[in-house]
């Protein structure tokens, strides 16, 4: 007699809620902050994971007391379930995205634009190729300034690092922290020449806190609204400055712990919309949130010290 045929396994299918969830842990390393983004309860979303766990056969996350992290082999999930969920999107949205035109006025600081602004509007031509795009660049506090008052209708600013967002909706944080040019002297001198924002940029404002905790003695010696002015005043080794280490090349350089700086912890970036939110605004946050989770995924590809060396 012949031997039966082995019956094949039919495998599971991953649903794009569990895997929504699933990234939202993974980046905010909280079930309750994830719980808030899907409009789930945290019991619901504790739920969820356990059982794509049990279909998985494989733990997702370490869970600590305070926060959670993901396993090696939450890690390899992470990254089949954001393209997962971009694919769904794309082909969702080739049938039912709506023919949006007219315009739309965006206002961001030049340190955030320079780094997703370019992928941002390619892409969101390419999307909606009958959208005008107004782009205002600005500090952080004209950018609120300009929404309230209606000149445009979304808005990117930096702010602090609680955690909560003081006027919009976090859409990313990252570390802040002293550079300077590489093999400068302005490290050493005294009292400390520090390159700084204009007057109300968070940055300033954390900086200038830890320096007077420390009771270390400094000096402003260079001013500038936007950030390539502190990067002029680093690279002839004017001063020091705070800045965000995803903005750090070559010749700046981290400053090392051993120079006694205080830390400065991280910051945070918010997105904001107007009042008149339309399907436009929407649209082009949505554009503007996936760019900063493309930003992470590639951050996390790059260990911060060979992010200094590129």
């Amino acid at each position: 007699m012949t031997s039966p045929v082995p019956l094949t396994r039919t495998l599971p299918l991953l649903e794009n809620d569990v895997l929504r969830t699933f990234v939202a842990i993974a980046e905010t390393n909280s079930f309750s902050r994830a719980a808030k983004q899907v409009f789930r309860t945290t019991s619901a979303v504790s739920m969820q994971i356990k059982r794509l766990e049990e279909m998985l056969e494989t733990q997702l996350f370490v869970r600590e007391a305070r926060r959670v992290s993901l396993t090696p082999e939450g890690e390899t999930l992470l990254r089949y379930s954001r393209r997962l969920l971009k694919l769904n999107e794309e082909a969702v949205s080739e049938f039912l995205r709506p023919s949006l035109s007219g315009t739309v006025k965006f206002g961001t600081p030049d340190d955030i634009g320079t780094r997703i602004l370019p992928g941002v509007l390619a892409d969101f031509a390419r999307s909606h190729p009958a959208v005008q795009v107004d782009v205002v660049v600005g500090s952080s506090q004209t950018m609120v300034e300009r929404l309230e008052s209606g000149e445009i209708d979304l808005a990117l600013i930096t702010s602090g690092s609680d955690g909560q967002a003081d006027h919009g909706t976090v859409v990313h944080t990252e570390p802040l922290v002293w550079a300077h040019r590489a093999g400068g002297t302005a490290i050493e001198r005294s009292p400390l020449p520090v390159a700084f924002a204009s007057p109300g940029c968070i940055w300033r404002a954390t900086a200038l806190a830890a320096l007077d905790r420390a009771g270390i003695p400094y000096r402003v010696a260079y001013t500038s609204e936007h950030c390539a002015g502190q990067q002029a005043a680093m690279e002839a080794d004017l001063a020091i400055a705070p800045f965000p280490l995803g903005l750090i090349r070559k010749p700046i350089r981290q400053v090392p712990e051993a120079a006694g700086l205080p830390p400065l912890g991280h910051y945070q970036i918010e997105m904001l919309t107007g009042a008149q939110r339309g399907d436009v605004v929407e649209a082009l946050g949505g554009h503007i949130a996936r760019a900063f989770t493309a930003l992470r995924s590639e951050q996390a590809l790059y260990p911060e010290p060979m992010r200094q060396l590129a």
